[in-house]
């Protein structure tokens, strides 16, 4: 009996005038650094591992939706933001012996051939039992079902 732990799949959101899925796709790999959410780091830090499928999701702009594909591409470790004074990540509070804040790196696998946008999304029976299109998600990491990445995904092809 084999022990492999199957795929996962994720949605990581990022503002685009800050980080892009061209960004992504011309550095290769990133560190996703900067995320300050307890649960967000929660899924980073304790479920995340190399190989799991990510959807980038572009968010506070004037259409946010799914731009690109990524895979998580390290195994969690700190964010060197958090012990970083000049940084706008730095906590006060984290120990580089007990840090608070967790990162895994994540690596570019294509772009999408558009842009899915939320509305694309709020209308896919697929997704009503996923936390993307409940109002008042806040949360910048996500975990998706199997499911949920194929009915994002089988969108692409569709016309808007």
């Amino acid at each position: 009996m084999s022990s492999k732990r199957a795929q996962r799949y994720w949605l990581m959101k990022t503002e685009p005038d800050g980080f892009s899925i061209d960004d992504l796709a011309r550095r290769g790999r990133e560190p996703w650094d900067g995320v300050r959410n307890y649960q967000a780091r929660n899924f980073m830090r304790d479920e995340m591992k190399p190989g799991d499928g990510v959807l980038i999701y572009h968010s506070a702009c004037a259409t946010p939706g799914v731009a690109g594909i990524a895979e998580v591409a390290s195994d969690s470790y700190p964010d060197p933001t958090q012990f970083r004074r000049n940084s706008k990540y730095f906590d006060e509070s984290s120990r580089p012996d007990e840090p608070r804040w967790w990162l895994v790196d994540v690596g570019f696998v294509r772009k999408l051939d558009r842009l899915i946008g939320l509305d694309e999304l709020k209308a896919l029976p697929a997704l009503e039992d996923s936390p993307l299109v409940r109002r008042g998600n806040r949360l910048s990491v996500l975990p998706l079902t199997a499911a949920h990445w194929r009915a994002i995904l089988a969108q692409e092809k569709k016309n808007p």
